[in-house]
This record gives structure tokens, sequence and C-alpha cells, in this order.
């Protein structure tokens, strides 16, 4: 039995008593990212099943890939592929404990978020030179 003169355990803090950091902010959206994922899958197995099953199906998936809502979504995809595997990078030198101080892992952190998006836009860039758009 607990004892009556004991002081009362302190409360866990909550999110309004920690300063939202550029770590947290990374961890959480590593998270969604990955369950994002999942999604942008769909979108590969539809664009590897067209062009299995035929022309006439490829050239749907084209249309709306080639639109400009699926140009966003491709890439979004793409921002989210690199994004979760710079912060897996970022999670597996943590595992091997290296940077694991605050100033570092604030460091390895912003990192990781430049790295993904020069990334994308290099991806892009890359992409819409072979097509002769730039």
């Amino acid at each position: 039995m607990a004892d009556p003169r004991q002081a009362a355990r302190p409360l866990s803090p909550h999110l309004q008593i920690y300063r939202f950091t550029i770590t947290m902010a990374m961890s959480i959206i590593h998270r969604i990212v990955g369950m994002g994922l999942y999604a942008g899958m769909a979108l590969v197995a539809w664009w590897l099943i067209a062009a299995a099953t035929g022309p006439e199906a490829y050239a749907t998936f084209q249309m709306v890939a080639g639109s400009w809502i699926g140009q966003l979504v491709l890439f979004g995809f793409t921002w989210a592929l690199l994004h979760h595997l710079f912060g897996g990078l970022r999670y597996l030198l943590w595992d091997a404990i290296v940077a694991t101080s605050p100033k570092a892992a604030d460091i390895l952190s912003w990192a990781a978020v430049i790295a993904a998006l020069a990334g994308t836009v290099a991806v892009w860039f890359a992409a819409l030179s072979m097509r002769g758009v730039l």
C-alpha cells in the first residue's frame, strides 16, 4: 500500500510543455510519410499492371499521370520516398550511436530535410530533361 506521507508523483508533460523541435517534426513526418507510401505503391502497381495489360490500359495511366494533378501526386510521391529514405538513414546513424547529441541531431535532421528536397528537385529535373520538357 502507498504511504500517504509520500509526495504525489508528477504528471507526465504534455505537448503544451514540450518545445517543438525539428527532430520531433521529422519523427512525426517520417511516420506519416511511411503510411502515405503505401498509397503511393498502389500507383506503382497500377503503372506496372497497365504496362503489362496493353496499350489501352497504359494510355489511360499516362493520361492520368500526365495531368497536372497526376504530376503533383507523383512529385509528392517522389518527395515522400526520398524523405523517408533520408529519415531512415538518420535513424540508422542514431542506431549506430552517431550524431546523438541534441545539436548534432538537429543538424542531421535539417540535412535530411534539405537532401530530400534537393533530391526531389534533381530527380524531376533529370526526368523532365530526358523527356525534352526542359
